[in-house]
């Protein structure tokens, strides 16, 4: 998981280097951010949870995969600095516990809907290149879990839960109202998990804690 971190950061990476030849082919003069502004975005985000946790009675480590979507972001500017940003997405990931007392448990599968809340703060609000940084709260709720238990499970419940989450990233003004947006965000999400078995419960608490990786488009109201 670390490993495929890194890839998308590079990935990332690779990208922030293409911007400069964008904003040189750009003639049209900096409109920059303002008091008042809304931003309506979309994009493509990879989602690569980091995993952890602990399970009772067969230990073992849990498992989520990584996945791809796209996602909706709204913004808004209380000042050419400060902005509020909501983020709308879901996602489905296959779960399995690892190492564990019976070997490699498969849980599944489960989709998230991670509603997040950041505010953002913009140093530089009246350049083409404009980053932010920004730290909110995260409530992810999921649902629809399913799919192909290994034995003895006969049940998945992943309850909803709370998280921090910190944010950093960058606008680019291509046009008056367009931007094109970078945007990494971690979340601090630690869902409890209940396994249901033909010889009880076993509960679990799930170090999700995923990296949000994004690329997308915004256009500016």
């Amino acid at each position: 998981m670390i490993r495929k971190s890194i890839l998308l950061a590079g990935a990332a990476a690779m990208g922030l280097l293409a911007l400069p030849a964008i904003a040189q082919e750009s003639s049209t003069p900096v409109r920059g951010k303002q008091a008042g502004d809304f931003m309506i975005g979309a994009s493509v985000i990879g989602v690569v949870p980091m995993n952890g946790g602990s399970v009772d009675i067969i230990g073992g480590t849990p498992d989520v995969s990584n996945s791809v979507t796209g996602q909706l972001d709204f913004t808004y500017f209380f000042t050419p600095n400060v902005s509020v940003n909501l983020i709308a997405a879901t996602t489905r990931h296959d779960a399995e516990v690892s190492g564990s007392a019976i070997g490699t448990v498969d849980l599944g599968h489960v989709w998230a809907l991670p509603p997040t809340l950041t505010v953002q703060y913009h140093p530089l609000p009246t350049e083409r290149f404009s980053p932010y940084v920004g730290a909110g709260v995260n409530y992810t709720i999921f649902y629809g879990e399913g799919g192909g238990y290994s034995a003895p499970v006969t049940g998945v419940d992943v309850r909803n839960a709370f998280g921090l989450a910190l944010n950093v990233g960058l606008d680019v003004e291509i046009a008056p109202n367009w931007l094109l947006n970078l945007d990494v965000k971690w979340l601090y999400l630690r869902p409890d998990v209940a396994v249901e078995t033909t010889v009880g419960r076993i509960n679990a608490t799930a170090n999700i804690d995923p990296w949000i990786f994004g690329i997308g488009v915004r256009y500016r109201f």
